[in-house]
């Protein structure tokens, strides 16, 4: 499974790289990181990722329209929302456009593993 991290934080997009590169998650392998929407969609075309971690609140495009777009090109695309809480309603929206999970920032490792695994269970 390729999976695309999707942050504006440098600080959150190594830490996931880190917990999946760990280990404990399967065949998932690294095949980008972007920074914002537009950067993600790029990087996606690019690289067909199987799974996506996905910040909401970035600059040049947020996660709600990126999720749209991702899932319009890449329709099989497994999306993981992380994200801090403090807007329900647009964590809500996600997982009504079609995101498969969610974690709150701050996370633990074994809090992002655990979503990981259940977004990539039955593949």
């Amino acid at each position: 499974m390729r999976l695309l991290v999707v942050d504006d934080s440098n600080m959150i997009r190594t830490r996931i790289s880190k917990v999946v590169q760990g280990g404990g998650l399967g065949k998932i392998a690294l095949v980008g990181l972007a920074r914002n929407g537009v950067e993600a969609l790029r990087i996606a075309k690019a690289t067909q990722p199987d799974v996506v971690t996905m910040d909401l609140t970035m600059p040049e495009m947020d996660g709600v329209q990126c999720i749209r777009e991702m899932l319009r090109l890449l329709p099989g695309t497994r999306i993981l929302v992380v994200s801090a809480l403090n807007d329900k309603a647009t964590a809500i929206a996600a997982l009504k456009l079609g995101a498969r999970g969610f974690v709150a920032k701050p996370f633990t490792d074994d809090e992002l593993r655990l979503a990981l695994l259940d977004v990539t269970e039955g593949s």
